[in-house]
């Protein structure tokens, strides 16, 4: 079966306004039975640099959060083995994924992203995949989601 079939999906920033020169207001993700979490940033409109894009860890829900080794996309490695940069003020559209082995890390996790000073700003959400989970989630609300079509 497809690991996605037994997923959990939780919003980490909602579709919003502009943002510039800040960062976005970000929900955690609670790992806990989970083996992999995939964080999606979806970048839209942009005219500046983002000044921050990278992943925390915490044993606690809603303090104590610390960078990820590794997990930034400012000077990361990509799984081809370069060097992650944060995107530019041309990147507009683009996808920046993290794939993270939640083994050995912390259950909280949470996305740090923030603006760069520009002239309007930078639009941007961002969703989490949780997959290998001890048990597949048994209903809708229980995968997090609003409502699942399968075909």
């Amino acid at each position: 079966m497809n690991d996605l079939f037994n997923a959990k999906f939780k919003q980490v920033i909602a579709p919003v306004a502009i943002v510039d020169d800040a960062s976005w207001t970000t929900i955690e993700i609670d790992t806990l039975d989970y083996d992999y979490c995939t964080i999606i940033f979806n970048l839209g409109a942009t005219d500046i640099a983002m000044a921050a894009l990278k992943v925390q860890q915490s044993d606690t829900s809603g303090s104590g959060f610390a960078d990820i080794t590794g997990a930034t996309a400012d000077g990361g490695t990509d799984i081809a083995g370069g060097t992650a940069a944060l995107p530019s003020a041309t990147d507009d559209g683009n996808v920046i994924v993290f794939q993270i082995d939640l083994k050995g890390k912390k259950r909280y996790l949470d996305l740090v992203a923030t603006a760069g000073n520009g002239t309007t700003g930078t639009y941007g959400s961002a969703v989490a995949i949780l997959t290998k989970g001890a048990s597949a989630p048994t209903t809708v609300a229980a995968s997090g989601a609003e409502t699942i079509i399968r075909v």
